[in-house]
């Protein structure tokens, strides 16, 4: 059984982005699972949106995977492995929704402000589902991800209005440096990744040695 689980962990990690990769490895072990569940379901409504094919085809995937999570987890089918994996983690299923609300407003024709914002702000509710916090923590942990989601987002579109329009929304965050609870390590080293990306209008996370000493500062130190 142990076995098995660590195959399944193993099979969701290397369906995640090299960054994500590196962030995740600073997870504390009692948020791991909650943590790796998220990323890996991020992956997961990225590659369903991302594919060629019918708009409405993901749709019906996204459907399926909102309905999911908003309902109680002993009701979930058996089978599918990233369910397994939120199932046995200490994860919100019911705050992922917003993550598969933000993916699904990407396959509008166009878009807009709103769908951005709605984009990021889903982010924010999935990093929050991963662990409790209080009130300050948690407009931390929401705001970071958000700018995060901002970065991230404008980086994989290809259209230049679109481009410009999200970039116009990540340039308007403050992008302070958040002091994070260790329960989120993973996203203090996205949001240091993307903060100094940022700065610099790159594209990437990880661009050149810089951005891995930055990686492992923030992993390891937390700030």
């Amino acid at each position: 059984m142990l076995d098995a689980a660590k195959t399944m962990s193993t099979d969701l990690l290397e369906t995640l982005p090299l960054a994500h990769r590196l962030a995740l490895s600073y997870a504390p072990r009692q948020t791991r699972d909650a943590t790796l569940g998220l990323l890996a379901l991020d992956a997961r409504l990225a590659g369903i949106v991302r594919a060629d094919g019918e708009a409405i085809i993901a749709q019906m995937k996204l459907a399926w995977w909102r309905e999911r999570l908003a309902d109680n987890p002993e009701n979930w089918p058996v089978g599918e492995p990233l369910l397994a994996l939120l199932a046995g983690s200490d994860i919100r299923p019911a705050g992922l929704v917003g993550l598969v609300n933000g993916w699904e407003g990407l396959l509008a024709e166009r878009l807009s402000a709103a769908s951005i914002d709605e984009f990021a702000q889903g982010r924010g509710e999935a990093w929050l589902a991963t662990a409790q916090l209080d009130d300050n923590e948690q407009a931390t942990v929401r705001g970071a991800a958000v700018e995060v989601g901002y970065f991230e987002l404008n980086a994989n579109l290809s259209d230049p209005e679109e481009k410009e329009l999200t970039a116009e929304r990540a340039h308007s965050a403050p992008w302070t440096r958040p002091a994070l609870p260790a329960s989120h390590r993973p996203l203090a080293v996205l949001h240091a990744l993307a903060r100094r990306a940022q700065s610099k209008a790159e594209q990437q996370l990880l661009h050149g040695p810089a951005a891995m000493l930055t990686a492992m500062r923030v992993g390891i130190l937390g700030r």
